[in-house]
């Protein structure tokens, strides 16, 4: 198993800022892709930002500009910094891998999502 753990979200006035931050654990081999997804209320989730094991980054229309995605490979931690935000960045961020993970002698592909962390964006 590979677990992602979240922290970070909080309630931040319009214009603020904040960091998330996404560290997983488990029998990791290694992780292709780390992500942000969210998911406001009566909404389908979306894809905000993700990053590969090198470095490339793919950002939402939305969230271009104020958003930034990093990641650092020795920790298996991904980061969200988010700035300029707006009420309509209210939602529940959840964190996303893919990867190898190793059991016993073998390895098997996983992809696993964190708990989830909410972002309140209100005055």
């Amino acid at each position: 198993q590979v677990q992602l753990v979240e922290s970070g979200g909080g309630l931040v006035q319009p214009g603020g800022s904040l960091r998330l931050s996404c560290a997983a654990s488990g029998s990791i081999f290694s992780i292709n892709a780390m992500g942000w997804y969210r998911q406001a209320p009566g909404k389908q989730r979306e894809l905000v930002a993700a990053i590969t094991s090198g470095g490339s980054t793919n950002y939402a229309d939305s969230v271009k500009g104020r958003f930034t995605i990093s990641r650092d490979n020795a920790k298996n931690t991904v980061y969200l910094q988010m700035n300029s935000l707006k009420p309509e960045d209210t939602a529940v961020y959840y964190c996303n891998a893919d990867g190898v993970r190793e059991y016993g002698s073998s390895w098997y592909p996983f992809g696993s999502w964190g708990q989830g962390t909410q972002v309140t964006v209100s005055s």
